[in-house]
């Protein structure tokens, strides 16, 4: 049998911007996490926000989301304002979060968490599809979800959105505590993955990973974008990185 294809890249040109996100503020509670963050990703583009631990990238994902209780600003997503928007429309217009902490569920096995998200939009992945990028799951389909590896469950944590039909997918520090071989693995998916035509997000803390496979960087901190640069300035912001990075 041929090998399964992925969805055809679209015909949009890749300079078209495809989230613009302006004066960002988001609240949990009474804590002001989010102080007014700026910037825009473009359709085909693999963008990264860099930062310390608690800079506000995870929350800046969840306010794109729109699962952040209290939040205000604009945020323009194929030229629409969404920052009203609730989070089940926000999907259905082909947006998507992968998280950190990944949300594999133990009740179920690896095929019945793969297909647990609803398909929001046309144009998804079938699973031919899918197994193609991650061939671990086909072998693993009747697997409890958690008896996989860190790598396999991330690997399931983002075959689980290429279901939905969405094209900008948010991914929250996937390569967090996974082995070098596997982190490579995932850079290939995401290569593979902007090569078809998807828009990424991608908040990292290992910017070495992000230099692989990102088109430009953020860097936040304190709740604000306080610097960005393309990749092909990255030798030239080495200095700037280590300080703001700490490493």
């Amino acid at each position: 049998m041929a090998e399964a294809k992925l969805a055809e890249k679209p015909a949009a040109a890749a300079s078209a911007e495809v989230l613009a996100v302006k004066d960002l503020q988001a609240w949990y509670g009474e804590s002001h996490i989010l102080h007014g963050i700026n910037f825009n990703v473009k359709a085909g583009e693999v963008v990264t926000l860099l930062g310390r631990n608690g800079a506000g990238k995870t929350t800046t994902l969840k306010s794109v989301m729109g699962i952040i209780g209290k939040r205000s600003g604009s945020v323009r997503f194929d030229n629409r304002e969404i920052i009203r928007a609730t989070s089940d429309r926000i999907a259905r217009l082909g947006i998507a979060l992968c998280p950190e902490e990944r949300g594999i569920f133990a009740s179920l096995d690896v095929r019945e968490n793969l297909m647990l998200p609803p398909v929001v939009r046309s144009g998804g992945l079938s699973l031919d599809q899918i197994f193609t990028l991650f061939p671990n799951l086909k072998e693993r389909l009747s697997s409890q979800g958690t008896k996989l590896s860190g790598g396999e469950q991330q690997m399931l944590a983002i075959a689980r959105i290429l279901r939905t039909g969405a094209r900008f997918l948010m991914l929250d520090e996937p390569t967090e505590g996974l082995a070098p071989v596997i982190i490579q693995q995932i850079g290939h998916t995401i290569a593979r993955l902007k090569s078809e035509g998807f828009t990424i997000l991608l908040v990292e803390q290992n910017f070495r990973f992000a230099s692989t496979v990102a088109d430009r960087y953020y860097i936040v901190e304190h709740g604000k974008v306080i610097d960005g640069f393309a990749n092909s300035e990255l030798s030239a912001n080495m200095d700037k990185l280590h300080t703001y990075l700490g490493v």
